[in-house]
């Protein structure tokens, strides 16, 4: 069965002009209507507080105001209006201290350039279909940074995460007696 994107309102936030054309001829093609774009990030948080945004595409990397802070206000600022809605990073640079920054700011899915319309159709299904929960704490914000299948892990009793923790500890040369469940706290 097709997916039935007509509905779905998009904001793309780049200040490229070439970027912002491949992705609505892209989202065209999924049958998205209703694409909202901008090529300044101010601009782009005044029209999630004037519009009803389902989805952000954003670029990391802009001008004054970047794609992080930008997810940043729009996660946290007392006048945004939905800071639940689904973001979609994408970025030039796709080394490990950026991805990581990235999720840590609050982004939903991180796409590395040049994209496809593959990637870029597999990532907003995975933000309508499999929506994450939301974590909010001291230090951050914004979906589950959790990736792991429950489903998929072969032990599911309560001790799942001393048991991982003292295997890993084993495999280094580590003692396995008394070691401490990880801490969490995303």
């Amino acid at each position: 069965m097709a997916a039935d994107f007509s509905r779905v309102r998009t904001l793309i936030v780049d200040d490229n002009t070439y970027m912002l054309t491949i992705l609505r001829t892209i989202l065209h093609g999924f049958g998205i209507k209703q694409i909202y774009e901008s090529r300044d990030p101010a601009e782009a948080f005044d029209m999630v507080r004037s519009d009803s945004i389902d989805i952000i595409i954003t670029d990391y990397q802009m001008d004054i105001l970047d794609g992080l802070d930008f997810v940043r206000l729009v996660r946290t600022a007392d006048d945004s209006p939905n800071p639940l809605v689904p973001i979609i990073m994408l970025s030039a640079y796709s080394e490990r201290s950026k991805v990581m920054a990235a999720r840590d700011a609050g982004v939903t899915e991180f796409c590395c350039k040049p994209i496809t319309a593959k990637e870029m159709f597999s990532k907003i299904a995975a933000v309508i279909n499999e929506p994450r929960p939301f974590i909010r704490n001291r230090h951050y914000f914004g979906p589950d940074r959790r990736r792991n299948d429950p489903d998929k892990s072969t032990y599911k009793g309560p001790e799942r995460r001393k048991s991982r923790q003292k295997a890993a500890a084993k495999d280094e040369g580590g003692e396995t007696e008394g070691t401490k469940p990880a801490q969490t706290g995303s």
